[in-house]
């Protein structure tokens, strides 16, 4: 098959929310995936009805199997390369070589964290150096924590992560460009101020140990938090001339419309709130959304 009614980019739990929408609507869908969803590294998921505490590839791979049993829907391990608008409707190319047509597009990629320049990080990243207390908050409570960020962020940060435990350290990585008022509080809550470079992570298989300053110092820690830049994992949106936000999401509204007719986008692509949860309830809203211009589309008046 080479048209389609809809072509989502992207498996992961977006992705495969849609598709199941969709697939129960009976409609021909096509899944591209390039298979690299940016939890790969992490141990355990949290905050997800009947699947807490599983491993992402556990709940990937039953949320597979449950959408793939719908026979209009197919998936392709491949990556898409290439967007064009046609007449009614987008061809999507991609990098084996295919190219198939759909009457829309649901972009559920997501994003692709930019890894700091510190050793250790990226191999601790999604198991000890995390993003997100609600993810996984719980499992380092009351443990010796710290915050890599700086001015506005590091505020936010140290005042949301000390509901989970008081013994915390920020570390700006440099020069505080915290104000006088914030390190105020900051310091009144006992929460450590370290404004030294940082050399490097110590760690053990991803679990993280303590944090090595440039000046010699070493911090013993469990766990830290940190909110990385990010890139789109996927340009299609870029291609298609999709508007974005300030800092960086693909613009939807409510439906999950994109700012291009026939477009529609889900999940961490579209928003900071990167839980299991989101994605799926984006995904499916994508998915609804997209049948029901279908059908506005298909369906002609009386005459």
């Amino acid at each position: 098959m080479k048209d389609f009614d809809v072509i989502i980019i992207g498996g992961s739990s977006a992705g495969l929310s849609a598709g199941m929408a969709l697939g129960r609507a009976m409609r021909k869908v096509l899944i591209i995936d390039s298979g690299k969803p940016c939890n790969r590294q992490t141990p355990h998921s949290h905050n997800f009805f009947t699947r807490d505490g599983q491993t992402p590839h556990e709940i990937l791979t039953i949320a597979r199997e449950q959408t793939l049993k719908y026979p209009t829907i197919t998936l392709l391990h491949d990556e898409a390369i290439q967007y064009t608008p046609v007449t009614n409707g987008f061809e999507v190319s991609t990098i084996s070589g295919k190219t198939f047509s759909a009457k829309k597009i649901i972009l559920a990629a997501g994003i692709k964290d930019q890894m700091p320049d510190i050793p250790g990080f990226a191999e601790c990243w999604g198991i000890s150096a995390i993003h997100c207390p609600y993810c996984h908050g719980y499992e380092y409570g009351h443990q010796h924590t710290g915050i890599i960020a700086n001015g506005e962020m590091a505020f936010e940060l140290a005042k949301l992560i000390s509901n989970w435990t008081k013994e915390l350290t920020v570390f700006t990585n440099g020069k505080s460009t915290l104000t006088d008022a914030q390190q105020t509080i900051i310091l009144n809550n006992n929460i450590r101020l370290v404004e030294d470079k940082i050399e490097a992570l110590d760690h053990h298989n991803g679990q993280v140990t303590a944090i090595r300053l440039q000046n010699g110092a070493e911090i013993k820690l469990m766990a830290l938090y940190a909110r990385l830049p990010f890139v789109q994992h996927s340009d299609g949106a870029l291609q298609l001339g999709c508007q974005f936000t300030e800092v960086g999401y693909i613009q939807v509204d409510a439906k999950q419309k994109t700012t291009i007719p026939g477009v529609y986008a889900a999940g961490d692509s579209t928003s900071p709130i990167r839980a299991i949860a989101n994605a799926v309830n984006s995904g499916t809203m994508a998915g609804i959304m997209a049948n029901l211009e279908l059908i506005d589309e298909a369906f002609l008046p009386s005459r």
